[in-house]
């Protein structure tokens, strides 16, 4: 099988020739990795990665006109922005052109290629800071509402501009989850985000791709909403946020895959040697042969070394194997 055929029967529950494998490791590995094995695609290919996480393509805003109106009140709230033309157009095929050249890139090795856009309540984090954000939910869920579907309408076009780039899946990037629980009332999620969510993955779906979702933490309390949307992918289960693996498999492994097992947080970079080979072990005990794309749980860090990463790496692609 090649690694888009292996990937895509995962996702879709079938059988599979060995468990498909990626890693998020270049964000703050990369000089690392390329000092020990050439650049970062020479460690893609010498583990067989089936997957690519592409970035690129056009931002969401024109932060000329967001800095004009911070610049002209005294807070930026929602409701200065709700006409205010400050969304780029997704429209212009150039833009593109960095998306189309990486799938094509990983097409050449038969990799299935996921591209990520911006969600909602993370996108605009970056406008009005996160504890702004989140009293603001309270304070304008109208407002962020009109935002949010603002975004959707943006999205769906990108979308529609990947699709026709080869894109498999596209990916939506929104953090909403704490350690322990989310990061606001899942009434508000079920008010402003979900209808937003929806209306997007409807739309991938009539792409006839894949739509898959990240949100750090424990999301435990909208994952009945994120089966009803029909994302076909969660990354990552975060187990080290009370999101166990019982409970996926449980409740959910009949709805979605999930992409993870290899924990950023708790597991690679941390724990010694002896004792990350036995966390891998364990999972792959856990979920092999289920659902499960088995990737790290968020970019590496820098505190991990490229040899804790190798060992990690020689372990995964064995295990996927046997």
């Amino acid at each position: 099988m090649t690694g888009t055929q292996r990937v895509r029967e995962t996702i879709l529950g079938k059988a599979v020739d060995r468990q498909p494998i990626y890693g998020w490791v270049f964000a703050n590995l990369t000089d690392e990795i390329t000092s020990e094995y050439g650049s970062v695609a020479a460690f893609e290919d010498r583990y067989e990665f089936d997957l690519s996480h592409i970035f690129g393509g056009p931002g969401s805003f024109r932060k000329d006109v967001i800095n004009e109106i911070r610049r002209n009140n005294d807070e930026l709230t929602p409701d200065l922005l709700t006409e205010a033309e400050f969304f780029t157009s997704p429209d212009v095929p150039e833009s593109y052109n960095n998306i189309k050249e990486a799938i094509a890139f990983h097409k050449e090795r038969e990799r299935f290629c996921y591209v990520q856009t911006p969600g909602f309540f993370e996108q605009f984090n970056d406008v009005f800071g996160i504890e702004n954000q989140l009293l603001y939910m309270a304070l304008y869920p109208e407002e962020l509402g009109t935002l949010y579907r603002r975004q959707a309408d943006w999205t769906i076009c990108f979308a529609k501009h990947c699709a026709e780039a080869g894109a498999d899946m596209i990916h939506i990037s929104d953090d909403w989850g704490a350690q322990n629980d989310l990061m606001f009332n899942p009434k508000l999620w079920r008010e402003i985000i979900y209808p937003n969510l929806k209306r997007v993955v409807d739309y991938i779906h009539s792409l006839r791709l894949f739509a898959s979702i990240h949100s750090d933490g424990c999301i435990a309390r909208v994952t009945d909403g994120i089966k009803e949307i029909g994302f076909d992918v969660v990354h990552p289960w975060q187990e080290s946020a009370v999101m166990s693996y019982d409970m996926y498999l449980n409740r959910y492994k009949d709805s979605f895959a999930i992409m993870g097992g290899i924990c950023i947080q708790s597991a690679l970079g941390i724990m010694k040697r002896n004792e990350l080979e036995r966390e891998i072990r364990r999972v792959f005990a856990k979920l092999r042969g289920k659902r499960w794309i088995c990737c790290t749980t968020h970019f590496v860090q820098s505190h991990c070394s490229v040899e804790d990463l190798t060992f990690a790496y020689d372990l995964i692609y064995k295990l996927a194997r046997e």
